[in-house]
């Protein structure tokens, strides 16, 4: 294979990791919007602009950020150059910027349903397709996994054979996507898939990046993206402990001094 995998026109070469993000936002968002028709009604037009505003917005801000740290000292070597700053972003810091941003615009819009079970599924499709171009983007993407001896290691051009991670993501979109959509508790609130979509894919980020270069690490060896994905894991679980604990059935209370035989006040 050679590697990257650009669309080539007469007199033009189009990025194919550009084509794969353009096609990413388009069917994700046709995916949205088919599942916000799906959900109960109760928010107005200018409700639901504002809560895809903050989305977008903080996914946007955490994308950057993320992809910042992670490895802040390049960044810091080329402080001059503000086109340096533009390149990079983390999928970890769009989802947890993304999913902040939300909260931030609902509370500013006076929303108290939850919304994120219409993500779900554009998110996996979306992410999916995003990976497609970055494994065809080869080396330069940065996406690649560490030296491999197993079979099914590729060749990026470099004469390594690395692990294609890009592929062990789609692979693992695809099994979490058919769990979710097919495996759901019974009682569980609005909101729930959201939570258990956002711990499955954090779960798998913060693992995967071992298998990863890891340029700059912290003292206990976590990168930037390992920080974010532990603590979006973590936020999610415990947001989603919350939520359902009140939708969980409570024994009767039970009033001790009747049962001891005092006289009942009614």
């Amino acid at each position: 294979m050679s590697f990257p995998y650009d669309v080539r026109l007469p007199g033009l070469t189009v990025p194919i990791h550009l084509v794969c993000e353009i096609l990413a936002y388009t069917v994700g968002f046709r995916l949205y919007l088919r599942a916000r028709r799906r959900q109960p009604g109760g928010m107005t037009v200018e409700q639901a602009v504002w809560t895809l505003v903050g989305c977008l917005a903080g996914a946007a801000l955490g994308s950057k950020l993320v992809a910042w740290l992670e490895v802040f000292p390049l960044y810091w070597q080329h402080r001059a150059n503000p086109l340096i700053w533009l390149q990079g972003k983390s999928i970890v810091g769009g989802l947890l910027g993304g999913w902040l941003g939300v909260e931030v615009a609902k509370r500013f819009a006076g929303v108290s349903q939850a919304t994120g079970d219409a993500y779900v599924f554009p998110l996996i499709v979306g992410i999916a397709i995003g990976r497609i171009g970055c494994f065809l983007t080869g080396l330069p993407d940065g996406t690649c996994g560490i030296a491999t001896s197993l079979p099914w290691g590729v060749d990026f051009g470099d004469g390594l054979r690395r692990h294609p991670t890009q592929l062990y993501e789609i692979l693992y979109l695809t099994g979490l996507g058919w769990l979710l959509w097919t495996w759901k508790l019974p009682g569980a609130p609005a909101g729930a898939r959201f939570r258990q979509f956002l711990i499955g894919y954090f779960a798998f980020r913060f693992a995967i990046e071992f298998i990863k270069p890891r340029p700059f690490t912290s003292l206990i060896g976590l990168t930037a993206i390992q920080f974010a994905a532990l603590l979006g894991l973590v936020a999610a679980a415990i947001s989603l402990w919350r939520q359902w604990t009140p939708t969980l059935p409570h024994a009767p209370a039970t009033n001790r001094s009747t049962a001891k035989g005092s006289p009942a006040h009614g």
